[in-house]
Parts: structure tokens; sequence; C-alpha cells
């Protein structure tokens, strides 16, 4: 039994947010022989689960690992087996040092059928992050009065100056130590969550509660976030696509990007399923 963690976003899914027909013919044919597919992202639960009805992923074998590994669903149980979240404390005080700069931050209500964004304000940031997370809105001025429990992440955005978003990530970087991670999913979105989490800390759940050994275990991906579970995988795979940064800590690079099915041409190599 093998177990593949993917990324979505110019890894599994192509340019259109979609799931090829070439690349659904490999994930058919890699889930009918026994082994178990999990979809990783920094998106919420119910924004995967999106994707993969769209995608006609019907089978069994099927995990999702969101909120960059914050929090781990068995699709065929209907239910969360792993969730790690951040305190609200710490809710309030990332905001306000956003604030500061006048940067857009976000956080989410994630419950297993009630997942929500919620924003400060309805603002440009806001309305791009929803046209490909079609999630419900919660406007609140102060997150924290919109969270009933703590969330597994907070996502900073800044839409036309990086430097903005760096300066916030250097800002919180000394009180963000022992606390919190800060990754960069694209160049306008900073991902915080638990230090403790991560998508290469859900790929080693998820072989120790499958009883996959991690060198059975592959893991592709194209951003600073998905770094995590390359370096953890038994096979760590960046997309032709990927930065720099990323190729530099996998085993192999594809040699297609994700508008050419990539990432099943590369797995038919590396697994024998024909």
């Amino acid at each position: 039994m093998k177990l593949l963690c993917t990324d979505l976003d110019e890894t599994l899914l192509n340019s259109k947010s979609q799931v090829s027909p070439e690349t659904k013919a490999f994930l058919d044919e890699f889930l009918a022989a026994g082994n178990r597919l999990v979809l990783c992202s920094g998106r919420p639960l119910m924004s995967i689960l999106e994707v993969k009805q769209n995608a006609g992923l019907t089978q069994p074998g099927i995990f999702v690992s969101s909120s960059n590994g914050s929090r781990i669903y068995d699709c065929d149980s209907k239910r969360t087996i792993m969730k790690t979240t951040i305190p609200l404390s710490y809710v309030s005080y990332l905001q306000e040092e956003a604030q500061k700069l006048d940067l857009h931050i976000q956080t989410y209500r994630e419950n297993d059928d009630d997942d929500a964004v919620i924003s400060p304000a309805d603002d440009e940031e806001i309305r791009f992050y929803r046209r490909r997370v079609h999630l419900p809105l919660v406007v609140s001025e102060n997150l924290c009065d919109a969270l009933t429990e703590a969330p597994c992440k907070m996502l900073a955005i800044s839409l036309h100056d990086f430097d903005k978003l760096e300066t916030f990530r250097r800002n919180i970087e000394d009180w963000a130590k022992d606390k919190i991670q800060t990754i960069y999913s694209s160049g306008c979105y900073l991902e915080l969550f638990q230090k403790s989490a991560g998508k290469g800390s859900s790929l080693l759940y998820l072989c120790n509660y499958l009883g996959i050994p991690v060198s059975d275990s592959y893991a592709a991906g194209d951003a600073d976030n998905d770094i995590s579970m390359l370096e953890a995988a038994g096979c760590g795979i960046a997309m032709k696509n990927a930065t720099d940064n990323v190729k530099a800590h996998a085993d192999v690079v594809t040699d297609l990007d994700n508008d050419q099915n990539g990432l099943a041409e590369m797995m038919y190599k590396l697994i024998p399923l024909r």
C-alpha cells in the first residue's frame, strides 16, 4: 500500500482549478490498486471537499489534510481524526499586529459541516480569495467575536505589496518562534498555523495511523508550505512549475507542469500501475 499526499493548487489542479481527465484516470488507477490518497492544502476542509466532489473522487481510501496539515479528515468515515488549533489569544495578537500595517488578515470557523471564512471587512482581498475558495463569508471587525473555538489557521493577504507581508512576518518573528509557523503559500498569501502542525506532520501522522511505512509515501507540491511534506515523504516530488526553493528540497522534479498532467506522468514512472 502506497500513500500519496498531494497539494491542490498548481500541483494536482490545473490553472482552471480542475483535475484534468488524464490526472483523474491516474488517481482512479492508484486508488483501485488499494493505495491511499491525501488531498493536502492550505484551504479549509469544505473547500477541499468541494474540489474532491467536482473531480468525481468518490472512491474509498481518500483523506483530506486541510489548513496546512492542521486538520485531517477521513472521507470514508466522514469525521475529523486529528485537529491542531491556535489559541484565541494568538488570533487577537496577530490581528492587532496586522492592523498596524493596514494588512488584511482572516481566519476560519471549521466544523465538520459548517466551515466559514471570517474577515474583518468585505474587502478586495477577501473577494479575491473567494474566487477559488467558495466558503460562506462572516464579516466581523474583531475576528475573535465570530469564533466559538480556536481556529486551525489564519491567513494574511497582500495583493499589491509583498513588502507589507514580509514586514508583518518580520515584526512577529521573535514572538512566533515557539508558537506558530509563518510560511508563504504564494506571493500574496502568508499562512499562520500551530508550530507543531504542517503538511509534513500530517503525512507522518497518516503513515502511522494507516500502518504505511514512510518509505512508501509520496508527496507533491509547488510552494513553500509544501516543503515539510516533501522532506517527510519517502519521495518528495516538486512540480516543474514549483519555486526553486521547493525544487531544492525535492527528490525528483516533474518533467511537465500542472497544466500538462505533470504529477500523473511522474507517478506512473515511480509506481508501476500498468
